[in-house]
Formats: C-alpha cells, sequence, structure tokens
C-alpha cells in the first residue's frame, strides 16, 4: 500500500527500496519504519513510499495496550485512596499495600515508550490527590531512567513521588477541596501535610529518603520554597526529581476557575523554571524526551485548526511543523502568533 511520508506509524515496513528525487537511494526494501526514518525521509522531500499492509492487530494494539494501562491505572488510583484513608485513620499506611500496587504497573509501563500517549491516558477529569500522587511517581519513574538511575533507584523515586502528598491525610478536607483562595491561616495549614508527609512515612517504612522527598518536594534549588527554605545543597537528589513531575503534573490539571493548559505550554513554563527553581538535569531529560515522542501526534492549534505534529524545530523546540491538511502546513517557528493548545492520542 502506498502512503504518504506524515501518515506514517512506528513500525510500518518498506517493500520497495526508497529514493530521492535525484535519484540518490534514502532506505532499503525491508526497512521498518520509526521516527529517525520519517526524519530522514521527509528531509530528502519523499512524499510517498510503498508499505506492507497494515495488519488488524497493528491497527487495534494501541487501542489495547490503552485499554490495559486505563484499568491498571484506575486500580492503582483505588489503591491509593484506601493507602490514604488508612493513614488519615492511623497515622500511617502498610508498605505492602504500596508495593504490590506500584511494581506491577511499573514492569507494564516499562514496556510502554510512548510517554505523550502515557501521560495523555492518565488524564481525568477530576483529578484529585489520589490521581496527581500516581501521575507524579509515574513520572518520577520516567526521569529517573531517562538519568540513568538504576532499577531498584527508580522504583523507589517513583514509590517516593507516589507517596509524596501523603501527608494531605492529614489537611481538613475543608482546605483540600476548597474551590476559593484560601486564607493565610488555611494556606499555612496546607504547607504543613510536608512534615506530616515525613512523619507518616518515617512511622509506616522507617525510609528517611521517601520521607525527605514528602518533606522537601516543595522547596526550590533558589530556596524561594517552604517548608525550611532549602537551596539545592540541601535536596535529597530525588526530591529534585519528584519536585520536577510535581510541578509538571500540577500544570496539566484543570483548576477551578481557570481553562485547562495545553502539554506544550506546561512544558514550556516548565522550562522556564529549570533556570534555577527546578533542577534542570531533571528538566531537561523531561523536555529532551517528552518533545520527540510529540512527532505524530494530533493537535489542536491556537486558530482552532487542527492537525498533525510531523516534524520538530531543533532550534525553536517549542515551535513544531504540523501539517492541517494535504496541502497546508503550519511551522510555528514563523508563524510566530501561533501555537499548540491540545494535543490527542
Amino acid at each position: 500500500m502506498k502512503a504518504h511520508v506524515t501518515d506514517l506509524k512506528h513500525g510500518d515496513c518498506l517493500i520497495m527500496d526508497t529514493f530521492n528525487s535525484v535519484g540518490l537511494h534514502v532506505l532499503p526494501k525491508g526497512t521498518i519504519v520509526y521516527k529517525e526514518e520519517i526524519a530522514l525521509l521527509m528531509r530528502h522531500r519523499i512524499d510517498y513510499v510503498d508499505i506492507e499492509p497494515r495488519s488488524i492487530a497493528m491497527d487495534n494494539e494501541g487501542t489495547n495496550l490503552a485499554q490495559s494501562l486505563n484499568g491498571n491505572f484506575d486500580l492503582a488510583i483505588q489503591n491509593y485512596e484506601s493507602i490514604f484513608l488508612e493513614a488519615l485513620s492511623k497515622g500511617s499506611f502498610t508498605q505492602s499495600d504500596v508495593d504490590l500496587t506500584l511494581q506491577p504497573l511499573l514492569e507494564k509501563m516499562d514496556e510502554h515508550k510512548d510517554v505523550v500517549s502515557l501521560l495523555l491516558l492518565l488524564e481525568r477529569e477530576d483529578i484529585g490527590t489520589y490521581n496527581h500522587s500516581l501521575q507524579v511517581g509515574l513520572l518520577s519513574f520516567y526521569i529517573a531512567t531517562w538519568l540513568g538511575y538504576t532499577k531498584e533507584e527508580r522504583y523507589e523515586i517513583s514509590r517516593a513521588g507516589y507517596l509524596h502528598d501523603i501527608g494531605k491525610s492529614q489537611i481538613d478536607p475543608v482546605i483540600l477541596n476548597k474551590t476559593g483562595a484560601l486564607t493565610p491561616e488555611e494556606t499555612e495549614e496546607l504547607k504543613r501535610h510536608t512534615t506530616y508527609g515525613y512523619d507518616i512515612i518515617i512511622k509506616s517504612m522507617n525510609d528517611e529518603k521517601t520521607a525527605l522527598v514528602a518533606l522537601q518536594h516543595h522547596e526550590f534549588e533558589d530556596g524561594t520554597g517552604y517548608p525550611n527554605m532549602l537551596r539545592k545543597a540541601d535536596l535529597h537528589p530525588y526530591t529534585l526529581i519528584v519536585a520536577v513531575a510535581n510541578a509538571y503534573v500540577g500544570m496539566t490539571s484543570a483548576r477551578a476557575n481557570q481553562p485547562k493548559q495545553g502539554l506544550i505550554t506546561v512544558l514550556r513554563k516548565v522550562h522556564e523554571l529549570g533556570f534555577g527553581k527546578l533542577n534542570g538535569n531533571a528538566v531537561q531529560a523531561l523536555i529532551g524526551h517528552l518533545l520527540p515522542n510529540f512527532v505524530g501526534k494530533n493537535v489542536q492549534l491556537s486558530n482552532g485548526e487542527l492537525g498533525t505534529i510531523i516534524m520538530n524545530n531543533p532550534l525553536d523546540i517549542f515551535k513544531p511543523l504540523v501539517k492541517v491538511d494535504e496541502t497546508t502546513f503550519r511551522d510555528l517557528s514563523k508563524e510566530r502568533n501561533l501555537t499548540v493548545e491540545e494535543v490527542f492520542i
């Protein structure tokens, strides 16, 4: 079957040698197409290639994976609720419940390399403490992976992210669920969830690293965070990762009286925080691994047009090339007034 280059899917197989307009051999017959091959074809201005017919199984693979992961996510959120309520009533939780929930999910997730689709699958209309904590835990796992941590360390970092807000179990639900502005007294009480979390984790697991992440996840490297206004040198390395995941997930969540922000808008803001407040290495790992996965995703532009990202701009990472229809392309690096507002699976 003949396919336009911008319509290629990862795993497509070329059934003929591919040449550019001046006869240069670009890719041989039998090549399995991934991001790098698609980018190469585009650089050579090749519009169409011949590929093997796609099987129904291949077309349904993403759907089946999405359904499977969604079920795992929902179960993990329900289990976190049980852990949270146990901490509420007893001031501690059962560590084995955390491990039995998180370990199987992380093993399944480790096979899923398209992190953008994963994050979109995690989105829910109502993101409370339970869902937020799961998202932070999973994204912390990926950032730790990209930074080269060992398998054991990646799990510890993910678990710390999963439990970073457990101290909110001790905060009055009236404060947690308030949609309007908090009073100064309520704000100070909410900030205490960091110290409450430290105490709960020490009591439940006697794990200083995980407890420090709960205590420090709102600290900034420049000393402007809370509760202790610590600077980079005083922060645990795991905190540096979870703080980035926490900031990202918090910004992607819908809030009262505020429209939901798109993934690229949020990444731009996190990128700015990487210069002084959030750890630059963790921020760059997040952005450097997420943005390439935007290629091939359907998007909505700020002018309302729907299209597909077909190429990232190496000189301006937040201004990709978007195909709107068969004859219309939007180069956001040139059309500076346009932005990507929403990304879809």
